[in-house]
């Protein structure tokens, strides 16, 4: 395949402390097949194909999925591309399991034994491909001991089906969990968790990115843009854009979930529209558009190595490209940013950091 001359721009980073370099820019494949609930902007399969296709003329290395999204096939789509259009060894290819993907069975959910192994071969089928780079826990499961989770985990790297692990949507105690058990059992390492963070999410920063820093565990955070409220395209006092998924959930609010809001949930908030008004300057001043300041706000923070993006058109795909590198925001950008979008820290965190403010060491990626 021809590859533009965008690639030289483009930033790769090790995946925590593995030996394993990927695109600071994750195509996530959430709108890779059609939405049984009618979800706007999902992509068939010959977008999805365009999609990938450009994605990698623009250097990206890294494709995100799931055994759960779109049931399936958003691994179909990534695989038929990856078997008709691709170098597989090119790619970094990475996918989850833990939801329910066997309705009606008992073993159809979950992270124990029978369920992951099942999983994975699925998984394999669908993406066409003998061999999985980052293997990742979607949620924890409080049903099942984490040790016969990770050691089933660490049987399959052994085996050569997946080549590192992973996990997603965890807390700071499970994620240490997870780090101590691995060590004391002798198992491979977490190299990274996928976590929610964006400027309207911050909640990671409580522990999980300490967690992160201390043991060397790459962040990479979902819904940078949170269902489209930071590019900009809500206005006050306007309804929501026509289309958009924001207006899709507002007349069905049984269809919203973390990486779609509805309109109502930030429309009337002053806090969220002053830091969009803020953005929206400092994306003037800078000649970037509104989504590209806040993915740079994520890819500025020292223990990201990759922010996974969703595209549903070519035109995001690269506008969103556009926030890998070649730029940056100013230390007081980013300040002014992290002070708009600052929330209230509960007890003890607030006490913690207030008491720690000139206690702070470098971080491990730094």
């Amino acid at each position: 395949m021809r590859m533009a001359s965008s690639v030289s721009r483009m930033r790769y980073n090790y995946l925590g402390k593995s030996g394993l370099k990927v695109s600071n820019i994750c195509l996530g494949t959430l709108t890779f097949g059609e939405n049984k609930f009618g979800r706007p902007g999902q992509c068939d399969e010959n977008l999805s194909h365009q999609i990938l296709d450009r994605f990698v003329e623009c250097g990206g290395n890294y494709i995100d999925t799931s055994d759960n999204y779109q049931d399936g096939m958003s691994e179909t789509y990534v695989g038929s591309w990856l078997q008709a259009r691709q170098n597989r060894d090119n790619m970094v290819v990475a996918t989850k399991c833990r939801f329910n993907t066997k309705p009606g069975d008992p073993n159809g959910v979950g992270l124990g034994r029978k369920h992951i192994l099942w999983s994975v071969e699925q998984s394999l089928k669908r993406l066409q491909t003998d061999y999985i780079d980052l293997y990742q826990i979607h949620i924890w499961d409080k049903a099942t001991p984490i040790q016969e989770t990770l050691r089933t985990m660490d049987d399959l790297v052994r085996s050569g089906k997946v080549r590192y692990i992973g996990a997603s949507n965890l807390t700071g105690w499970q994620m240490q969990k997870i780090v101590y058990e691995c060590k004391i059992m002798g198992l491979h390492p977490l190299v990274s968790i996928q976590a929610q963070y964006s400027l309207l999410c911050r909640g990671v920063e409580l522990e999980v990115v300490d967690v992160c820093r201390n043991e060397g565990i790459a962040l990479l955070p979902w819904s940078p843009l949170k269902g489209g409220w930071l590019t900009g395209k809500a206005k006050k006092g306007m309804p929501p854009p026509s289309g958009s998924r924001m207006a899709f959930v507002e007349s069905d609010r049984r269809r919203e979930y973390e990486s779609h809001p509805s309109f109502s949930t930030f429309g009337n908030n002053e806090q969220v529209l002053n830091l969009i008004e803020h953005m929206e300057n400092i994306a003037k001043n800078c000649g970037k558009s509104v989504a590209q300041v806040a993915l740079r706000w994520l890819l500025q923070k020292d223990a990201v190595a990759s922010v996974v993006i969703g595209a549903k058109t070519i035109q995001q795909l690269d506008d969103n490209m556009g926030a890998s590198s070649g730029w940056e925001l100013t230390d007081q950008q980013m300040t002014e940013l992290d002070e708009l979008s600052e929330t209230e820290e509960p007890y003890p965190y607030y006490m913690i950091n207030r008491c720690n403010r000139d206690r702070i060491r470098s971080s491990w990626c730094s």
